[in-house]
């Protein structure tokens, strides 16, 4: 049984609330009209909404309704990925938990919007640079050919009063296209200057300032540009998702000072694998994601655990108050991208594996199954 399945709660459940549950049965014979399939449609989608929210004890208000709806009917990936990994962890879905993700949801929405809105700043400044390099190449090419036409007319023998005045006016646009010629060569120094900066704040939106890794709004455009380049090329890709085990242990034990070291020692162990094949991002908290370029899925893992493998043979001690944190693990999911039907279903294959590897015992390393790619269940 599913959270999915209708049989979760009674039918008059959610349509009684709305006041759309099914009427009192009546001694009239119904009139032989056709079935409204839309209607109907539109029936078990409130009654699946219903299950939906009796089954996680969530009130009904406008946002848990919303919610369920974007969750069943799948419009809102993220919202899918969130709960599903909920449900999957075997964490309870509260609304609390919903508002607290919605919220991290909204700020990565901004980051997207701010994204975009770079990408055309950039993509005008480029265009203002350009036209004025064609604007000045223009206006030097005009100097030229008036300081020629300056020096025939001043070759002319018999110089009457007109030619000289010509030559005199000739003379003056010569100095003015000297000075329009400096001011844009200020402005394509000022072009590239705005241009730098713009480079320099792309840069710094798309690391993560703690451990220095990509980010996941780098990774997202790198995942997309690495899977249309594989797929041309015919070579496998396969994405990782590998989380710190018992993370909050650490961070409630030993302070987020010890924390973040160990996060970024994490990043350091990682990032040595990392090359022009293989891509290593900060996805989020504990959570990091590998990209591995012309590699498949036996080969991901060989690297991948014999690194974490290495990390697990470490003990760690916090240094600023000389206590042990000990071992530092993490596991992680693998998934082949193309054998997932495609890179959204592969994340989600990987992040599925990634739990089955926590609930098997942590400082492990799963491979995706087939059907890991497939929307999670909940069993009742």
């Amino acid at each position: 049984m599913t959270a999915h399945d209708s049989s979760l709660h009674r039918r008059s459940g959610l349509l009684g609330w709305l006041g759309l549950g099914a009427r009192e049965p009546s001694d009239q014979q119904p009139a032989p009209v056709s079935i409204d399939r839309r209607q109907s449609s539109r029936d078990r989608h409130l009654d699946e909404i219903g299950g939906f929210l009796s089954y996680h004890q969530l009130e009904v208000n406008a946002q848990t309704l919303a919610i369920a709806s974007n969750y069943l009917t799948g419009n809102d990936p993220d919202v899918v990925r969130l709960i599903d990994r909920r449900i999957q962890a075997r964490e309870p879905v509260t609304l609390d938990w919903l508002e607290e993700a919605l919220r991290e949801q909204d700020a990565s929405s901004e980051a997207k919007q701010l994204d975009r809105l770079m990408q055309r700043l950039e993509h005008g400044v480029e265009e203002f640079g350009q036209t004025s390099r064609a604007a000045r190449e223009a206006t030097s090419a005009y100097h030229s050919e008036l300081s020629v036409k300056a020096g025939e007319l001043e070759a002319v023998p018999t110089t009457g009063a007109v030619i000289t005045e010509l030559a005199s006016i000739t003379r003056a646009m010569l100095r003015r296209t000297v000075e329009i010629e400096k001011a844009m060569l200020r402005s394509e120094e000022q072009t590239r200057s705005l241009k730098h900066r713009l480079e320099e704040t792309r840069r710094s939106a798309e690391e993560d300032h703690l451990t220095g890794l990509p980010n996941r709004r780098a990774f997202e455009a790198l995942y997309q540009a690495e899977y249309r380049a594989a797929r041309a090329a015919a070579e496998p890709l396969c994405v990782a998702f590998c989380d710190i085990d018992h993370f909050k242990r650490v961070n409630d034990t030993h302070g987020h000072d010890a924390g973040d070291r160990v996060l970024k020692l994490v990043a350091e162990n990682l990032a040595r694998i990392s090359n022009e094949r293989c891509h290593v991002a900060r996805h989020g908290g504990e959570e990091f994601v590998v990209l591995f370029r012309a590699a498949r899925v036996d080969d991901a893992f060989e690297k991948l655990d014999r690194l974490r493998a290495q990390l697990a043979d470490r003990r760690l001690v916090n240094r600023a108050t000389d206590l042990p944190i000990g071992q530092v693990t993490f596991s992680a999911g693998i998934a082949d991208v193309f054998a997932s039907g495609d890179r959204r279903l592969a994340l989600k294959a990987a992040d599925a594996a990634l739990y089955r590897a926590k609930l098997d015992g942590r400082n492990r390393i799963m491979i995706a199954e087939p059907d890991e790619a497939k929307p999670p269940r909940i069993a009742a």
